[in-house]
């Protein structure tokens, strides 16, 4: 995938990974397991409410691992983040 600015599909990763001034960001994110590929493809945010704390809640954590691979399979790059 390319970036949206340059007629691809990348609308607002592009503001984390690109340019002299991102490296910090790019070095956080080589820290959590992006290549260098990555960072041509979207980065595409998972929210999941997922914990252990009640049990209605437990499969939340498969859920998200699914929509994980779908981004995946799609040519994003997947980040799931908790949140209440």
């Amino acid at each position: 995938m390319t970036d949206v600015t340059h007629g691809g599909m990348k609308p607002r990763s592009h503001e984390v990974t690109d340019g002299p001034s991102r490296a910090p960001a790019r070095a956080m994110l080589r820290a959590i397991g992006m290549t260098e590929d990555d960072f041509s493809r979207s980065q595409v945010g998972v929210a999941s409410s997922w914990n252990e704390v009640t049990p209605c809640n437990l499969p939340l954590a498969d859920l998200a691992r699914r929509c994980k691979e779908g981004i995946s399979e799609a040519g994003g790059f997947p980040l799931v983040f908790n949140t209440i």
